[in-house]
């Protein structure tokens, strides 16, 4: 076979690619310094910072919104957010007109001692925003000892009132960065196809710091940093957890099994962040920041939630996330699976209640089963036909959600188009035998709808001939709906769902919205010194992601922002102005629009 003429002469081909005409760095556009500064500017961040540095001793530095604008510029141009990237983006890659909007001075490439200081003036003024919203400030120079450490750490987790302060004005500032993207996308009326799903998922942010030394008495320098276990792993990641929420779409709006490809009409865009303590507050961050989002006026659709949710006690997450009006579709840990109790003479039955005299081979089919089984679903046709013949036999929804999150439930035998057949309730309800009738078998709903071709509930040969005095039979058997409030269930109100699991609509609605945060998962992990920092790089990382989000949502769906009926009252800052074809805000103030 004859080679490539490429592969003859590797070193001509080397030289014949493109190189940059020179070495300078490249020049950022004024216009996209003024849109992160006018999205700055809006989402009423720079006001509360401006509000809690004013009257702190010491030199200011830059003004924090230069910094800020900095780091935006850094993440959307080198994905970088170390503080020297944000000095060589301003002082080396930004035009005339920016740097006076900015105050960053005209210094020359050659003066290192300029560059220096400017750079501690950089470093200055993070270091006084830093300091400004941490509950507890110390020595981050060395490794404080175990006792020194539990005093600091404890400021993140006690009642003080100035440290409560401090700690809610820290996540204020966090969620502002990363709604406001939100906001923009839903004034444009980006959001228009989405139906309110979403997934939840905590992800680990490593830490720079070796973990505490048990042995010589020394703590982390990153106090409040723990061990991150993802799922199925047995090896931590030393840092902290975030808690992420991003809007998802379902395989199928109804949830029906191989109806094509998921075609998403909406932008994929992250909702909501807390960064916590590894294993700590898990259920309560998702719903904060789920109350942050329901300010907006979204749809409530369903939440996709993996198992470190499922963990959660239901008054920590289940319920305050049905109040919200979303529907869980969770998954469980190996021993969850299969019979998890009873309510009412129900079974609950992975999640879902169910007639007690479901037959045991049904009931207990995924008991055991580990997760490799669980996402090879696909490939094992004995168990996807024991899950399909599961669902005649769940209680049927008869009445949705009210306002006070109460559900009822009723006996799948009952009602006008019962899903079984039941010689139990048949004797109880005194149901009379059906007549006699003429079926048409190329119809097929007809022939469904018939009695002989529902299932069969098992019901004991000794019943069958001397059946059991009514008072002795299960609650749901002798009243044939039930009532389910939030608490109801206690301890097992954390594992009931809204979706049959492992059923196709289950898959249908689980995966595509795992998928979508695992994939945004990948794109947010960096690495920062100390909490307070880590918490708004972070933040500012997720509004920069959810920028790239919608520039790429615009180039590959050609959608251009359009004004919708459902507005958003701005949070801060001066009125919007309308966006441009991709959807971004405009550049801020009047003098952009005289350079050149």
């Amino acid at each position: 076979m004859t080679r490539p003429r490429a592969w003859r002469h590797p070193e001509k081909i080397r030289q014949c690619r493109p190189r940059p005409v020179t070495d300078a760095p490249a020049r950022i556009p004024d216009s996209k310094v003024g849109q992160l500064d006018a999205l700055l500017q809006e989402s009423g961040v720079l006001e509360l910072i401006d509000t809690e540095l004013e009257g702190r001793p010491g030199p200011k530095g830059l003004p924090v919104r230069t910094v800020l604008v900095g780091l935006l510029l850094a993440l959307h141009y080198h994905r970088s957010a170390s503080l020297a990237d944000v000095c060589r983006v301003l002082l080396d890659e930004l035009r005339a007109p920016a740097r006076s909007w900015l105050g960053v001075p005209d210094e020359s490439p050659a003066d290192d001692h300029a560059r220096i200081a400017f750079s501690r003036r950089v470093y200055r003024s993070f270091d006084r925003l830093t300091t400004a919203f941490d509950p507890l400030r110390c020595d981050r120079r060395r490794r404080l000892s175990a006792e020194e450490a539990h005093v600091v750490a404890a400021a993140w987790e006690d009642g003080d009132a100035e440290r409560t302060r401090r700690r809610e004005l820290l996540q204020e500032v966090s969620d502002r960065l990363v709604l406001i993207t939100v906001r923009l996308a839903h004034r444009r009326g980006l959001f228009k196809g989405w139906r309110g799903d979403i997934a939840a998922d905590t992800t680990p942010i490593p830490a720079w710091h070796q973990p505490p030394r048990e042995r010589r008495g020394l703590a982390s320098v990153e106090l409040t940093a723990g061990w991150h276990y993802c799922g199925g792993s047995e090896e931590g990641i030393f840092g902290h957890s975030a808690s992420l929420l991003v809007a998802s779409s379902r395989r199928h709006p109804t949830g029906h099994p191989q109806a094509g490809e998921r075609v998403s009409r909406h932008p994929q865009l992250a909702l909501g962040l807390v960064l916590d303590t590894p294993g700590k507050r898990i259920g309560p961050n998702a719903v904060h920041s789920l109350a942050r989002l329901a300010q907006l006026g979204f749809p409530t659709g369903l939440l996709a939630a993996d198992r470190a949710y499922t963990d959660q006690i239901a008054e920590h997450f289940a319920q305050p996330v049905r109040t919200l009006g979303y529907q869980l579709v969770l998954d469980y840990k190996q021993q969850h699976r299969g019979v998890q109790g009873t309510h009412q003479g129900t079974l609950l039955v992975d999640g879902s209640l169910a007639c007690p005299a479901m037959p045991d081979a049904l009931a207990r089919a995924t008991t055991g089963l580990d997760d490799r089984a669980v996402r090879g679903i696909d490939d094992n046709s004995e168990l996807r036909d024991l899950i399909a013949a599961r669902e005649p036999y769940f209680l049927k929804l008869k009445q949705s959600a009210d306002e006070r999150g109460a559900i009822r439930l009723q006996c799948p035998a009952s009602g006008p188009s019962p899903a079984v057949s039941c010689p139990r309730f048949n004797q109880v309800h005194l149901v009379p035998a059906p007549r006699p009738a003429v079926v048409d078998l190329t119809n097929k709903r007809a022939t469904a709808a018939h009695t002989a071709a529902k299932p069969t509930v098992p019901i004991p040969q000794a019943e069958r001939l001397r059946p059991r005095p009514k008072g002795e039979l299960p609650r749901i058997c002798r009243k044939p709906t039930v009532t389910i409030r939030p608490g109801d269930l206690g301890k097992l109100d954390k594992f009931r769902q809204d979706r049959h699991y492992l059923h196709s609509t289950w898959q249908d609605a689980y995966r595509p919205e795992r998928a979508n945060i695992e994939g945004l998962n990948g794109r947010a992990k960096r690495l920062a010194h100390g909490r307070v920092a880590q918490t708004i790089l972070l933040a500012l990382m997720i509004c920069s992601i959810n920028l790239h989000i919608l520039f790429s949502w615009h180039q590959t769906t050609g959608a251009r922002a359009t004004a919708t009926a459902h507005e958003v009252a701005p949070i801060a800052g001066p009125a919007a102005r309308p966006p441009d074809t991709a959807g971004l805000p405009p550049p801020n103030g009047p003098e952009t629009r005289t350079t050149t």
